[in-house]
């Protein structure tokens, strides 16, 4: 377990991302760092390597490597596997995804039209 393992693998396994395409992905656009540098996917991850991951809304996320595993293993266990160093949010943070959460409520998408009301809606785009 001390071989050095591959960046997508462990974040996979470490379960900070669902699937692995998905860490893989998250590196090709350039949203994951090691060590202050922004890492693809190949790159092999050993203990004591810092990472920085880019969430959604702007927010990083601080982790250490505590561990390596090139298996999937439980998810108690593999959240040994590294120390969350992420500071937690401000209130006005919390206040604001709260917000956020409230208009996004409000604002729900309008339900598409059918398929006759789409014709009309056409009909009259075009008409006049």
């Amino acid at each position: 377990m001390s071989d050095p393992v591959r960046l997508d693998i462990w974040l996979d396994i470490a379960c900070l991302f669902k699937t692995r395409s998905e860490a893989q992905r998250e590196c090709k656009v350039g949203r994951v760092s090691v060590n202050g540098v922004v890492a693809k996917p190949h790159r092999e991850l050993r203990v004591g390597d810092e990472l920085v991951i880019s969430r959604p809304a702007g927010r990083k996320q601080l982790i250490v490597v505590r561990g390596l595993a090139d298996i999937h293993i439980a998810r108690t266990e593999a959240r040994a596997l590294y120390e969350d160093r992420t500071p937690l949010p401000s209130a006005a943070e919390v206040e604001s995804r709260q917000l956020e959460r409230v208009f996004r409520a409000i604002n729900k998408p309008v339900k598409r039209l059918d398929r006759r009301n789409q014709r009309n809606v056409a009909k009259r785009k075009w008409t006049t």
